[in-house]
């Protein structure tokens, strides 16, 4: 009788920071400027990519991969975000939820399967050179690009499906900055256990065995540039994977703190903080590695400015 007496849940109320106005008003502000500056930034990586033949190289398709994921990750968040700053809280009904986590978690699930395919990359580019052109070549990387997008985004279905089954019949209130999955699974009233099972599955064939390949392509990799006898030479070497190297370390030192660091001592101001890193900072910081440290971005730009000026 009382499950009977339980009204359904059908949308949920996120409270963003509970903060002063000002502070509201101020982090509105700068969470506008990142915004807009990630989506320029990651505009300007996918353009030159695609219009500056001496980046049509599978390096540079992968990246402007990243920066569509990276675009996709921080316009899922943020607008809604800014609304709930506004407004202090907004509502948000079940199935606009479910969508935001969906496209949150298939954009993160592709983002480590993307970054795997981009070590692979460079593994061949260093550890087999003379075979790189016939390996990866261009319907190889897209291939390789697609099927990171259909399988990032088809594991994670299944765990939607799933989650959307879900009972909410309790409080429908969602004391976080967007849908996410512990915020989520800690209001519904049905058992979750299977739920969190294959968190642990799909947790270690997106995030643990996509991390081991990494480490394993980087191992073999520093092991072939430190037998490269001219420093020059291992320089250089070091140099094409440097900017790979930052970003996999941000996004893992993200992911690894948010959902993987034990969360019971950070408070809930502390754990927002955090999700900030990785859904909005991070997409932010990817372009500015990418184009400060590679040469041939630089390169581009320069030309592209060039052009504009001379028109």
């Amino acid at each position: 009788m009382e499950e009977k007496n339980l009204t359904e849940v059908t949308e949920f109320f996120l409270l963003g920071f509970q903060i002063s106005q000002d502070l509201r008003i101020f982090l509105f502000c700068l969470l506008l400027v990142v915004y807009w500056g990630t989506i320029c930034g990651n505009l300007l990586i996918i353009t030159l990519v695609s219009t500056s033949k001496n980046l049509h190289t599978p390096m540079y398709f992968f990246i402007s991969q990243l920066s569509i994921s990276d675009i996709v990750v921080t316009t899922d968040i943020v607008p809604n975000l800014l609304h709930i700053l506004l407004n202090n809280g907004e509502s948000i009904t079940f199935i606009d939820c479910i969508a935001q986590f969906y496209l949150l978690c298939g954009s993160e699930a592709f983002e480590c399967l993307l970054l795997t395919v981009m070590s692979y990359d460079r593994y061949v580019a260093i550890c087999n050179p003379l075979r790189y052109s016939s390996i990866m070549t261009s319907g190889h990387c897209g291939i390789l690009s697609m099927s990171c997008w259909l399988l990032g985004f088809s594991i994670i279905l299944i765990h939607i499906i799933k989650t959307a089954q879900l009972n909410f019949c309790g409080s429908n209130v969602i004391d976080h900055l967007f849908c996410d999955v512990v915020p989520i699974l800690e209001l519904a009233c049905s058992d979750t256990f299977i739920i969190h099972m294959e968190i642990y599955v799909i947790g270690f064939v997106v995030v643990f065995i996509p991390a081991l390949i990494i480490v394993v392509s980087y191992t073999s990799i520093v092991r072939a540039v430190l037998r490269i006898p001219s420093s020059t030479g291992r320089q250089k070497a070091f140099s094409t994977c440097s900017s790979h190297l930052i970003v996999v370390s941000i996004f893992y030192w993200t992911i690894f703190t948010v959902y993987v660091v034990p969360t019971k001592g950070l408070t809930l101001t502390m754990s927002k903080i955090l999700s900030l890193l990785y859904t909005v900072f991070t997409p932010l910081i990817n372009p500015i590695i990418y184009s400060l440290r590679n040469k041939d971005i630089k390169k581009a730009i320069k030309g592209k400015l060039y052009k504009c000026l001379i028109w």
